[in-house]
Protein backbone atom coordinates (compact mmCIF):
# COMPACT_ATOMS: atom_id res chain seq x y z
CA UNK A 1 0.00 0.00 0.00
CA UNK A 2 1.56 3.80 -0.80
CA UNK A 3 0.52 6.89 -0.11
CA UNK A 4 -0.61 8.44 -3.18
CA UNK A 5 -0.55 12.46 -3.34
CA UNK A 6 -4.30 12.97 -3.59
CA UNK A 7 -4.43 12.16 -0.05
CA UNK A 8 -2.96 16.08 0.69
CA UNK A 9 -6.07 18.36 1.05
CA UNK A 10 -5.25 21.62 -0.76
CA UNK A 11 -1.54 20.69 -1.51
CA UNK A 12 0.29 19.40 -2.89
CA UNK A 13 3.53 16.65 -3.09
CA UNK A 14 7.08 18.69 -1.68
CA UNK A 15 9.89 17.16 -3.43
CA UNK A 16 12.71 15.56 -1.26
CA UNK A 17 16.34 15.83 -1.69
CA UNK A 18 17.09 12.31 -2.14
CA UNK A 19 16.31 9.10 -2.00
CA UNK A 20 15.73 8.84 1.95
CA UNK A 21 17.00 11.97 2.73
CA UNK A 22 14.95 14.52 5.03
CA UNK A 23 12.51 16.77 2.73
CA UNK A 24 13.66 20.00 0.67
CA UNK A 25 12.76 22.93 2.11
CA UNK A 26 8.99 23.44 2.20
CA UNK A 27 8.27 25.56 -0.81
CA UNK A 28 6.51 29.50 -0.51
CA UNK A 29 3.16 29.14 0.23
CA UNK A 30 3.06 25.92 2.27
CA UNK A 31 1.38 26.17 5.73
CA UNK A 32 5.07 25.93 8.06
CA UNK A 33 3.81 27.75 10.38
CA UNK A 34 0.35 26.21 11.98
CA UNK A 35 0.75 23.59 14.32
CA UNK A 36 -0.09 19.99 13.71
CA UNK A 37 -2.73 19.01 16.28
CA UNK A 38 -3.00 15.12 17.28
CA UNK A 39 -5.31 13.17 19.31
CA UNK A 40 -4.91 9.58 20.25
CA UNK A 41 -7.40 6.77 21.71
CA UNK A 42 -6.28 3.23 23.15
CA UNK A 43 -3.04 3.27 21.47
CA UNK A 44 -0.10 0.78 22.54
CA UNK A 45 2.38 2.94 20.93
CA UNK A 46 5.95 1.24 20.34
CA UNK A 47 8.45 4.08 21.10
CA UNK A 48 11.09 1.78 20.39
CA UNK A 49 11.38 -2.24 21.03
CA UNK A 50 10.53 -3.41 24.13
CA UNK A 51 9.26 -0.52 25.06
CA UNK A 52 5.70 0.70 25.29
CA UNK A 53 3.40 2.99 26.39
CA UNK A 54 -0.30 2.82 26.34
CA UNK A 55 -2.10 5.98 25.45
CA UNK A 56 -5.46 5.77 26.61
CA UNK A 57 -6.19 9.42 25.67
CA UNK A 58 -3.79 12.07 24.93
CA UNK A 59 -4.23 15.47 22.92
CA UNK A 60 -1.14 17.43 21.68
CA UNK A 61 0.99 19.22 18.86
CA UNK A 62 3.76 17.96 17.23
CA UNK A 63 6.77 20.89 17.18
CA UNK A 64 8.83 20.56 14.49
CA UNK A 65 12.96 20.89 15.85
CA UNK A 66 14.43 22.01 12.44
CA UNK A 67 13.61 24.98 10.55
CA UNK A 68 11.51 25.46 7.73
CA UNK A 69 11.33 21.82 7.83
CA UNK A 70 7.85 19.86 8.73
CA UNK A 71 7.23 16.44 11.65
CA UNK A 72 7.88 13.65 10.09
CA UNK A 73 6.33 10.76 11.61
CA UNK A 74 9.24 8.39 9.77
CA UNK A 75 11.86 11.17 12.04
CA UNK A 76 11.64 10.87 15.71
CA UNK A 77 14.21 13.58 16.03
CA UNK A 78 12.00 16.57 14.29
CA UNK A 79 9.53 16.57 15.95
CA UNK A 80 8.80 17.48 20.20
CA UNK A 81 5.16 16.15 21.24
CA UNK A 82 3.63 18.94 23.50
CA UNK A 83 1.01 17.49 25.60
CA UNK A 84 -1.96 19.17 26.32
CA UNK A 85 -3.44 16.26 28.55
CA UNK A 86 -3.07 12.71 28.68
CA UNK A 87 -3.93 9.47 30.58
CA UNK A 88 -0.53 7.41 29.66
CA UNK A 89 0.27 4.22 31.04
CA UNK A 90 3.38 1.57 31.21
CA UNK A 91 3.71 -0.97 32.31
CA UNK A 92 6.52 -2.89 34.63
CA UNK A 93 7.99 -5.10 31.85
CA UNK A 94 8.40 -1.52 29.31
CA UNK A 95 9.56 0.56 32.21
CA UNK A 96 12.38 -2.30 32.85
CA UNK A 97 13.49 -1.74 29.62
CA UNK A 98 13.59 1.94 29.71
CA UNK A 99 15.83 2.05 33.04
CA UNK A 100 18.28 -0.11 31.84
CA UNK A 101 18.98 1.05 28.42
CA UNK A 102 17.97 4.67 28.77
CA UNK A 103 18.77 5.70 32.41
CA UNK A 104 21.49 3.36 33.80
CA UNK A 105 22.55 2.15 30.68
CA UNK A 106 25.33 3.88 30.06
CA UNK A 107 29.15 2.82 30.71
CA UNK A 108 30.26 2.21 34.92
CA UNK A 109 26.42 2.95 35.41
CA UNK A 110 26.19 2.08 39.07
CA UNK A 111 22.79 0.58 39.21
CA UNK A 112 22.36 -2.89 36.07
CA UNK A 113 20.12 -5.33 35.80
CA UNK A 114 16.88 -3.38 37.05
CA UNK A 115 13.86 -5.17 37.40
CA UNK A 116 10.66 -3.32 38.01
CA UNK A 117 7.78 -5.33 39.91
CA UNK A 118 4.30 -3.76 41.73
CA UNK A 119 3.55 -4.98 45.22
CA UNK A 120 0.01 -3.17 46.42
CA UNK A 121 0.63 0.70 45.47
CA UNK A 122 4.31 0.50 45.83
CA UNK A 123 6.82 -0.01 43.01
CA UNK A 124 9.75 -2.41 44.07
CA UNK A 125 13.16 -2.96 42.30
CA UNK A 126 15.39 -4.93 42.09
CA UNK A 127 19.04 -5.58 40.27
CA UNK A 128 22.75 -4.57 41.57
CA UNK A 129 23.93 -1.81 43.00
CA UNK A 130 27.15 -0.82 43.13
CA UNK A 131 27.65 -4.93 42.13
CA UNK A 132 25.77 -5.50 45.02
CA UNK A 133 22.30 -7.34 44.88
CA UNK A 134 19.37 -4.88 45.69
CA UNK A 135 15.82 -4.94 46.11
CA UNK A 136 13.64 -1.80 47.31
CA UNK A 137 10.12 -1.36 47.98
CA UNK A 138 9.13 2.89 47.26
CA UNK A 139 5.96 4.67 47.96
CA UNK A 140 5.33 6.52 44.33
CA UNK A 141 4.65 10.60 44.25
CA UNK A 142 5.15 13.75 42.63
CA UNK A 143 7.23 16.43 43.26
CA UNK A 144 6.20 20.10 43.19
CA UNK A 145 7.60 20.15 39.67
CA UNK A 146 5.68 17.49 38.14
CA UNK A 147 8.87 15.12 38.53
CA UNK A 148 8.53 11.47 39.75
CA UNK A 149 9.89 10.63 43.63
CA UNK A 150 10.55 7.28 44.69
CA UNK A 151 10.68 6.94 48.34
CA UNK A 152 11.99 4.00 49.57
CA UNK A 153 10.30 1.76 52.44
CA UNK A 154 12.23 -1.20 52.46
CA UNK A 155 15.67 -1.50 51.19
CA UNK A 156 17.66 -4.85 50.86
CA UNK A 157 21.20 -5.36 50.10
CA UNK A 158 22.39 -9.12 50.12
CA UNK A 159 19.08 -10.10 51.32
CA UNK A 160 19.28 -7.54 54.11
CA UNK A 161 16.81 -5.19 55.36
CA UNK A 162 19.48 -2.07 55.86
CA UNK A 163 16.61 0.50 56.22
CA UNK A 164 16.85 0.62 59.65
CA UNK A 165 20.90 0.63 59.93
CA UNK A 166 21.02 3.17 57.21
CA UNK A 167 18.76 5.33 59.43
CA UNK A 168 20.33 4.72 62.60
CA UNK A 169 24.29 5.69 61.21
CA UNK A 170 22.17 8.54 59.45
CA UNK A 171 23.41 7.19 55.95
CA UNK A 172 22.03 8.49 52.89
CA UNK A 173 21.42 6.46 49.38
CA UNK A 174 22.58 9.64 47.99
CA UNK A 175 26.29 8.81 50.04
CA UNK A 176 26.35 5.35 48.89
CA UNK A 177 26.24 5.95 44.43
CA UNK A 178 26.40 8.65 41.89
CA UNK A 179 24.38 8.87 39.06
CA UNK A 180 25.35 10.91 35.42
CA UNK A 181 23.26 13.88 35.09
CA UNK A 182 21.31 14.24 31.82
CA UNK A 183 19.58 10.42 31.90
CA UNK A 184 16.53 12.40 33.66
CA UNK A 185 17.64 10.33 37.05
CA UNK A 186 18.94 11.94 39.89
CA UNK A 187 19.17 11.25 44.07
CA UNK A 188 17.78 13.22 46.69
CA UNK A 189 18.91 11.67 49.92
CA UNK A 190 17.26 8.50 50.10
CA UNK A 191 15.00 9.23 47.12
CA UNK A 192 15.17 8.37 43.31
CA UNK A 193 13.65 11.45 41.61
CA UNK A 194 12.99 10.67 38.01
CA UNK A 195 11.96 13.27 35.16
CA UNK A 196 8.70 11.72 33.41
CA UNK A 197 9.57 13.18 29.94
CA UNK A 198 13.65 13.25 30.54
CA UNK A 199 14.15 9.43 31.14
CA UNK A 200 12.21 8.41 27.64
CA UNK A 201 14.18 8.14 24.26
CA UNK A 202 13.09 10.23 20.95
CA UNK A 203 10.89 11.87 19.98
CA UNK A 204 10.86 14.49 22.80
CA UNK A 205 7.69 15.20 24.84
CA UNK A 206 6.71 18.19 26.76
CA UNK A 207 4.19 18.29 29.22
CA UNK A 208 3.49 18.43 32.85
CA UNK A 209 2.93 14.95 34.97
CA UNK A 210 -0.26 16.49 37.30
CA UNK A 211 -1.03 12.95 39.07
CA UNK A 212 0.67 9.33 39.14
CA UNK A 213 -0.61 6.54 40.58
CA UNK A 214 1.08 2.56 40.71
CA UNK A 215 -1.59 -0.25 39.72
CA UNK A 216 -1.28 -3.90 39.10
CA UNK A 217 1.90 -4.13 36.49
CA UNK A 218 1.64 -0.66 35.58
CA UNK A 219 1.78 3.17 36.62
CA UNK A 220 -0.11 5.20 35.26
CA UNK A 221 0.28 8.60 35.04
CA UNK A 222 -1.96 11.95 33.90
CA UNK A 223 -0.18 15.07 32.23
CA UNK A 224 -2.26 17.96 32.19
CA UNK A 225 -5.19 18.98 33.83
CA UNK A 226 -9.20 18.96 32.98
CA UNK A 227 -9.32 19.62 29.37
CA UNK A 228 -12.49 21.96 28.64
CA UNK A 229 -11.40 21.58 24.96
CA UNK A 230 -13.70 19.45 22.76
CA UNK A 231 -11.77 16.16 21.55
CA UNK A 232 -10.50 16.76 18.14
CA UNK A 233 -12.53 14.18 16.08
CA UNK A 234 -12.59 13.29 12.22
CA UNK A 235 -15.26 13.93 10.52
CA UNK A 236 -16.80 10.44 10.42
CA UNK A 237 -16.77 10.82 14.16
CA UNK A 238 -14.75 8.93 16.89
CA UNK A 239 -14.02 5.14 16.40
CA UNK A 240 -12.99 3.07 19.47
CA UNK A 241 -9.02 3.51 18.16
CA UNK A 242 -7.39 5.76 16.56
CA UNK A 243 -4.88 8.48 15.50
CA UNK A 244 -5.68 11.38 14.32
CA UNK A 245 -3.85 14.89 12.89
CA UNK A 246 -4.89 17.78 12.08
CA UNK A 247 -3.82 21.41 10.52
CA UNK A 248 -0.16 22.21 9.74
CA UNK A 249 1.99 20.40 7.47
CA UNK A 250 3.29 16.33 8.51
CA UNK A 251 5.33 14.12 6.36
CA UNK A 252 4.53 11.02 5.85
CA UNK A 253 6.84 8.49 3.82
CA UNK A 254 7.15 10.97 1.19
CA UNK A 255 4.22 12.18 0.90
CA UNK A 256 3.85 15.88 3.13
CA UNK A 257 0.61 17.02 3.86
CA UNK A 258 -0.47 20.41 3.68
CA UNK A 259 -3.48 21.81 5.84
CA UNK A 260 -3.15 18.12 7.34
CA UNK A 261 -6.36 15.76 7.61
CA UNK A 262 -4.81 12.24 8.42
CA UNK A 263 -6.86 9.46 10.20
CA UNK A 264 -5.12 6.52 10.88
CA UNK A 265 -7.37 3.58 12.03
CA UNK A 266 -7.49 -0.03 14.20
CA UNK A 267 -8.43 -2.76 11.38
CA UNK A 268 -9.23 -4.70 15.27
CA UNK A 269 -10.95 -1.97 17.34
CA UNK A 270 -10.95 -5.13 20.07
CA UNK A 271 -8.19 -4.34 21.41
CA UNK A 272 -5.81 -1.32 21.74
CA UNK A 273 -4.54 -0.16 18.67
CA UNK A 274 -0.43 -2.02 18.36
CA UNK A 275 1.37 1.12 16.61
CA UNK A 276 5.24 1.04 16.04
CA UNK A 277 6.49 4.57 15.28
CA UNK A 278 9.62 3.32 13.59
CA UNK A 279 8.22 0.55 11.70
CA UNK A 280 4.67 1.75 10.98
CA UNK A 281 5.00 1.63 7.26
CA UNK A 282 4.97 -2.43 7.17
CA UNK A 283 1.81 -1.51 8.83
CA UNK A 284 1.54 0.52 6.20
CA UNK A 285 1.82 -2.07 3.66
CA UNK A 286 -0.50 -4.60 4.81
CA UNK A 287 -3.07 -2.41 5.75
CA UNK A 288 -5.16 0.28 2.88
CA UNK A 289 -6.45 3.47 2.61
CA UNK A 290 -9.46 5.93 1.01
CA UNK A 291 -9.44 9.32 0.32
CA UNK A 292 -12.29 11.32 1.84
CA UNK A 293 -15.21 14.00 0.24
CA UNK A 294 -12.91 16.88 1.82
CA UNK A 295 -10.20 15.11 0.44
CA UNK A 296 -7.90 14.12 3.90
CA UNK A 297 -6.72 10.36 3.95
CA UNK A 298 -7.79 7.42 6.13
CA UNK A 299 -5.50 5.02 6.97
CA UNK A 300 -6.38 1.33 7.98
CA UNK A 301 -3.78 -0.88 9.74
CA UNK A 302 -3.24 -4.24 11.34
CA UNK A 303 -1.55 -4.33 14.62
CA UNK A 304 1.84 -4.20 14.92
CA UNK A 305 2.05 -7.35 16.85
CA UNK A 306 0.42 -9.48 14.21
CA UNK A 307 2.60 -8.52 11.21
CA UNK A 308 4.17 -11.53 9.80
CA UNK A 309 0.71 -13.60 10.21
CA UNK A 310 -0.81 -14.47 7.68
CA UNK A 311 -4.10 -11.93 8.10
CA UNK A 312 -1.71 -9.12 8.32
CA UNK A 313 0.46 -10.48 5.47
CA UNK A 314 -2.58 -10.30 2.87
CA UNK A 315 -4.04 -6.71 4.72
CA UNK A 316 -6.43 -7.90 6.67
CA UNK A 317 -9.82 -6.25 6.35
CA UNK A 318 -8.94 -4.48 3.16
CA UNK A 319 -11.64 -4.11 0.62
CA UNK A 320 -11.98 -6.06 -2.24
Amino acid sequence: MGLAPAGCRRGRPVPTSGEGDLPAALPSGSDSTTTVQGEMRNVDLHIEDGIVLHIRQLRGALLPTRPNLPPALDDNQSFTLRIRSARIDIDTGSLSTLLNRHVFGYPNSPIRNIRVTTDGDELVQSGTMNGMPFRIHAVVSLTPEGQIRLHPTVVNVIGVNVRGLMRFFGVHVASLITLRPGFGARVDQDDFVLDPTGVLPPPRIQGRLTAIKVEPGRIAQTFGGADSTAPLLPAEGAPANYMYFRGGTLRIGKLIMADTDLEILDNDPSNPFDFSLSRYNEQLVAGYSKNTASHGLVVHMPDFRTLGTGAAARGKGAPP
